[in-house]
């Protein structure tokens, strides 16, 4: 069994959306928006979808990827952190096959001071089975 759970390991992933959203503690972060960039992967046995050849045992990403455009551009949130978490949530409360979920949100081109970032990020892992803290 790997880290996450998963015997197999198995895992699908939705790598570089990207998504407007208003989201941050600067009012020009509320105001203008900006890019996010969103990265999910799901980790859940992909093992009865693949001898099956059935979407119906799988995730359809299509879903996945909705769900984090609804939470990117919908109500803001002070940090990325609470964009993270809100992403996580939804897909683990619509996905019931998916065993744990890691999301990643970074904010390109960052200005901190007079130094520009290449950007900043949060990584987040939740399990199913795990309590919220």
């Amino acid at each position: 069994m790997d880290q996450i759970g998963n015997n197999a390991g198995d895992r699908i992933l939705l790598e570089g959306m990207v998504f407007h959203g208003r989201h941050g503690t600067l009012p020009a972060e509320r105001e203008l928006g900006q890019p996010f960039v969103v990265d999910v992967e799901l980790y859940l046995s992909l093992r009865p979808a693949g001898l099956s050849d059935d979407l119906s045992r799988t995730v359809d990403y299509g879903e996945v990827h909705q769900q984090a455009r609804e939470v990117v551009e919908g109500p803001p949130a002070n940090l990325t952190e609470t964009v993270a978490e809100r992403i996580a949530a939804a897909v683990l409360k619509e996905h019931p096959l998916v065993e744990a979920v890691r999301v990643k949100v970074s904010k390109p081109h960052v200005r901190l001071g007079a130094t520009v970032l290449a950007g900043s990020a949060v990584e987040i892992l939740r399990r199913r089975d795990a309590d919220p803290a």
